[in-house]
């Protein structure tokens, strides 16, 4: 590793992006550029063009996106297409054009059809249709990893893509509505504890499958992948099939992780499962073979990850 690198965090942040930072200046990194909204709209071509040709950036994690959870997707499609292609578009192509010899975009498992073989290996990629719910997020995503495979091919570039399964864990979205399912439980049994509610209702009938990765191993995977000699990457992928499943390789029902929540927040009332609200994919689990092969894998167990992101919301988020 060159601790002297020039290295731009986009979505800095966010959930994932300020898990990279802390990540980089864990291991050393002595030269870490961010920039939040107020300086740089990633929406804006001329300005990320402008804002990379100031500076000699050496790599970048492209973390930044809009993201949120089914009710989001559904009510706001047309927002999580527009902006994530925006951005994902943008940042590779002014990349491109400063000179950017190395960039790591994050996309997600939802890239996957919906009824893919399970568990999801890299090569499912664009074989069937994609979950309904969140089908603008997903062809945004598929269109981010075929970005960079594109300026791979043409220019020799060394643009490299990594898809985590669902993520958790500090700065999360505790939004009420727009949050991923973990965040949006860890709110619904802290409040329920906290009003002495006898009952916490949660949508679906919690027999789906679900796979999640603290942001944290998800961020340590990212540098992984980011520093690994060209040859390695290259021999584990293929050009048009470059991408990288993240993630742990287990998953557990909806209900599972509901019962695990109430343990970590100390809700003892009843869950009640609404079956007539959607719950998205049957199961979503990770083929981490390609990742492993690389010589990564997680190392936070879920029980031990969701105390971490109940402490951060108590700390952080949490009206007492």
């Amino acid at each position: 590793m060159n601790l002297d690198q020039t290295i731009f965090v986009a979505g800095h942040r966010g959930m994932v992006g300020s898990a990279i930072v802390r990540r980089l200046q864990l291991l050393g990194y002595r030269h870490i550029v961010t920039a939040g909204r107020d300086e740089l709209n990633l929406l804006d071509p001329v300005a990320v063009l402008g804002f990379f040709r100031k500076r000699a950036i050496d790599q970048i994690y492209l973390a930044a996106a809009k993201v949120g959870g089914i009710h989001a997707n559904n009510t706001y499609p047309a927002e999580f297409i527009y902006e994530n292609l925006m951005i994902e578009a943008n940042v590779v192509h002014a990349a491109h054009v400063s000179g950017v010899q190395a960039l790591l975009f994050l996309g997600s498992s939802c890239i996957y059809p919906k009824h893919a073989e399970q568990p999801m290996r890299e090569d499912a990629l664009l074989t069937g249709l994609l979950e309904p719910t969140n089908e603008p997020y997903a062809i945004a995503k598929i269109a981010g990893i075929k970005l960079c495979e594109s300026y791979n091919r043409q220019y020799g570039r060394d643009y490299r893509c990594v898809m985590p399964t669902n993520l958790y864990g500090p700065l999360d979205n505790f939004h009420s509505e727009n949050s991923h399912v973990i965040p949006a439980l860890i709110r619904r049994f802290h409040e329920a504890k906290q009003r002495g509610a006898t009952e916490v209702v949660i949508w679906g009938s919690g027999n789906s499958m679900r796979e999640f990765l603290h942001v944290d191993d998800m961020a340590a995977a990212s540098v992984h992948v980011m520093e690994l000699p060209s040859a390695a990457y290259q021999s584990n992928t293929q050009p048009m099939l470059s991408h990288i499943n993240v993630g742990t390789g287990i998953d557990c029902t909806i209900r599972e992780l509901a019962e695990t929540i109430a343990k970590v927040t100390g809700f003892r009332g009843r869950l009640v499962f609404d079956v007539n609200k959607p719950e998205g994919s049957p199961r979503k689990l990770m083929d981490v073979r390609r990742m492993k092969a690389l010589g990564w894998t997680s190392t936070i167990e879920l029980e031990e990850g969701l105390r971490d992101a109940y402490t951060w919301y108590v700390e952080n988020v949490a009206v007492s």
